[in-house]
């Protein structure tokens, strides 16, 4: 029986997942395919709509959240949670239901 690669989804803004995506790559050859989505513009500090800069609708079996505007990071959370996809943001503070935040 094949087993059939896990889709994990990479959010980073401004490389800030660069690390962590690079291990994946060398250490999950061949257990999983990585998209990667990147936010790389100046935001404002306060996003009253996110909806311009995430997708509307998420497919894979992980997404990977290493955002670092709140406001996009809290978005997110809420589409994986309407999707049912988990979600691992390493090492945000705040806690939100279906998203596991390990320490750094």
């Amino acid at each position: 029986m094949k087993v059939m690669p896990q889709k994990i989804l990479v959010f980073q803004q401004n490389g800030s997942g660069l690390k962590k995506i690079a291990g994946i790559k060398e250490y999950g050859k061949g257990l999983c395919h990585m998209d990667i989505f990147n936010i790389d513009q100046p935001l404002p500090p306060i996003l009253d709509d996110t909806t311009p800069f995430l997708p509307d609708t998420i497919r894979a079996d992980l997404v990977l959240d290493f955002l670092k505007h709140p406001d996009l990071s809290y978005d997110l959370s809420a589409l994986c949670l309407k999707e049912n996809i988990p979600v691992v943001a390493s090492g945000k503070k705040e806690k939100r239901h279906g998203v596991l935040t390990p320490p750094i």
